[in-house]
């Protein structure tokens, strides 16, 4: 199990250091150093309230915007396993108390739910998109100082645009480590494999993969993609992960962008 965020806080684990200890002293990749030491965790009696409530404050001691923070944190940490190890029902209270929809996590999307795991396989042909893309980290975006945000505004306002109905990509390439070390961010749509580009437009070549697809619910187009994610890195099948080429999915379904629901490509080596 290649888990490369912490299964309590959330905090990316980039380096050796940062894992958590078990109690013969060997590392642990679920958790972090700061949440989990010697086998036990740090503050064995603190809520899922009060883990979103102290990371939200570190979050904005680091510059992120507190109510962001916080929403960012309640759609990811109670997919994380210190937080579901009780089952669904936990997570489905929680989400009630603390949200206008409900989350089950155990069922799929047809009626607005999301599920903690793929709701399906596929292999798909190698595509071509084409945008605006940087180089970040998630370490960066998770601190509130990332790119994502302005490079989807960067692409909506270009004059570079495919028609209305054709689907958009935030496609995530080109890693160097994994979730870990920096990747490619493009934002844009797929174009023909010989098209030539305007000046100022890039492009990333997606091999031909095999990809586990999550599937969203439905509502404000930050808030869902966020907990989607969070699902993805929760998954316990991480091992499966071949950092190829993974992609957001926007189609007809994200044209109202409160109203949003979006597919997550994730490369992985098996076939299902």
């Amino acid at each position: 199990m290649n888990v490369t965020v912490c299964q309590s806080c959330g905090m990316p684990l980039t380096a050796p250091a940062q894992f958590g200890t078990e109690t013969d002293g060997n590392t642990t990749r679920e958790y972090c150093i700061y949440c989990y030491k010697e086998g036990q965790f740090e503050q064995p009696d603190i809520t899922l309230e009060g883990m979103i409530e102290m990371c939200t404050a570190i979050l904005n001691q680091e510059g992120m915007d507190e109510e962001s923070a916080r929403a960012m944190l309640r759609n990811q940490l109670p997919f994380l396993k210190r937080w579901n190890a009780s089952g669904s029902e936990r997570n489905v209270a929680f989400s009630a108390e603390n949200s206008d929809e409900s989350v089950d996590l155990n069922q799929v999307t047809s009626d607005n739910t999301l599920s903690a795991e793929p709701i399906r396989y596929v292999t798909l042909p190698g595509k071509r998109l084409a945008g605006v893309s940087a180089r970040t980290t998630n370490a960066i975006e998770i601190s509130g100082k990332g790119c994502i945000q302005g490079l989807w505004n960067s692409y909506f306002a270009s004059d570079h645009q495919p028609s209305p109905e054709a689907a958009r990509y935030g496609c995530y390439a080109d890693y160097t480590d994994g979730i870990n070390g920096e990747y490619t961010i493009l934002v844009g749509h797929e174009v023909g494999p010989d098209e030539s580009l305007p000046e100022g437009v890039n492009s990333v070549e997606l091999p031909p993969a095999t990809y586990a697809v999550f599937t969203s619910r439905k509502g404000a187009m930050g808030e869902v993609v966020s907990e989607a994610w969070g699902a993805v890195w929760a998954w316990n099948n991480q091992g499966e992960r071949t950092f190829t080429g993974d992609f957001e999915w926007y189609d007809e379904r994200s044209l109202d962008p409160e109203n949003v629901q979006v597919d997550l490509y994730i490369a992985v080596r098996r076939e299902k």
